[in-house]
C-alpha cells in the first residue's frame, strides 16, 4: 500500500506478540514506528528487526498505566518522526477469575492499562492527527465481553466492553477530522493466549472447536496484515466498528 509509506504508527505492547506482529506488518509497508513497551530490551529487539525492513523505528520504555510515560511516547513520536498517523492501543493487563477471586488491585490495573490508557493516548494523539489531515486509531476488545457464560470472565469482559464504548464515542466525535477509530477483537498466537492454553487444556480444546477456520491467527500474517488493510483507502469509510479477527468464532451482532 504505497499510500502508507512515510506514515507514523505508535504501537503499545510492541515488544512481543500481537504488537510486534503489527509492527512488522507496518514496517513492510514503509510505515515508521514508535514502539512502546514496558520492557525496553524487548521493544529494542522489535525496533532492530523492523529497521531491517527499511523504516525508522524508535523503542521507548513505557508503562501504559503511567500518564507521564504515555505523554513521553507521543512527544518522542512527534519530535523524532514528525507526528502520529496511526495509533495501536494493544497493551493490556488482564484480570481473569471469578468475581470473588479478582482483587481490587487486579481489576484497577486492568482498567488503567486498558480503557484508561486508550483514553489517554487517544486524547494525546488527537491534535497531532488533526494537523496531519486525519488518522486511524485501533483499540482492542475481546469476545470475552460477549460470552454466553461470563463466569470467570466478568472483570476482563467489563474492561473490554468499556473500550468498545470509547471507540464508538471517539469515532463519532472525531469523524469530521477524518480520524477513524476501530475496535479489533483478535485471537492470535500471543504469549498470553499460549499461557492460557497451557494452563487450561480442556477449555482450550473446546475453544478450538468453536473456531470455524480451525486455527489461531498468526501475529503478522493474520493480525498485522489485517490492521494494515484497515488503514488503507479502500476501507476509509469504516469507523466505529468492532472488527473480529478470530477465524469466525465470535458474534458481535
Amino acid at each position: 500500500m504505497p499510500a502508507l509509506k512515510g506514515k507514523v504508527a505508535l504501537i503499545t505492547g510492541a515488544g512481543q506478540g500481537v504488537g510486534q506482529g503489527i509492527a512488522f506488518a507496518f514496517a513492510s509497508e514503509g510505515v515508521d514506528l514508535l514502539l512502546a513497551g514496558r520492557t525496553l530490551e524487548k521493544v529494542e529487539q522489535t525496533a532492530r528487526l523492523a529497521e531491517e525492513r527499511g523504516v525508522r523505528a524508535i523503542p521507548v520504555a513505557c508503562n501504559v498505566k503511567d500518564a507521564a510515560d504515555l505523554a513521553n511516547a507521543v512527544d518522542v513520536a512527534v519530535r523524532d518522526l514528525g507526528g502520529v498517523d496511526i495509533l495501536v492501543n494493544n497493551a493490556q493487563e488482564v484480570p481473569l477469575g471469578l468475581i470473588d477471586d479478582v482483587s481490587d488491585e487486579a481489576f484497577t490495573a486492568g482498567f488503567e492499562s486498558g480503557p484508561l490508557a486508550s483514553f489517554r493516548l487517544m486524547k494525546l494523539v488527537h491534535p497531532h492527527m488533526g494537523k496531519r489531515g486525519g488518522g486511524t486509531i485501533f483499540n482492542f476488545a475481546s469476545s470475552a465481553g460477549i460470552r454466553w457464560d461470563m463466569a470467570a470472565y466478568g472483570c476482563y469482559g467489563a474492561i473490554k466492553q468499556a473500550t468498545r464504548a470509547l471507540t464508538r464515542a471517539a469515532a463519532s466525535e472525531w469523524g469530521g477530522e477524518n480520524i477513524r477509530v476501530l475496535t479489533i477483537a483478535p485471537h492470535a498466537e500471543s504469549p498470553g493466549l499460549k499461557w492460557w492454553f497451557e494452563n487450561n487444556p480442556e477449555e482450550a480444546e473446546a475453544f478450538f472447536r468453536t473456531i470455524p477456520l480451525g486455527r489461531i491467527g498468526r501475529l503478522e500474517e493474520d493480525i498485522g496484515r489485517a490492521i494494515v488493510a484497515l488503514c488503507g483507502s479502500d476501507l476509509s469509510y469504516l469507523t466505529g466498528a468492532t472488527v473480529p479477527l478470530d477465524g469466525g468464532q465470535a458474534n458481535f451482532d
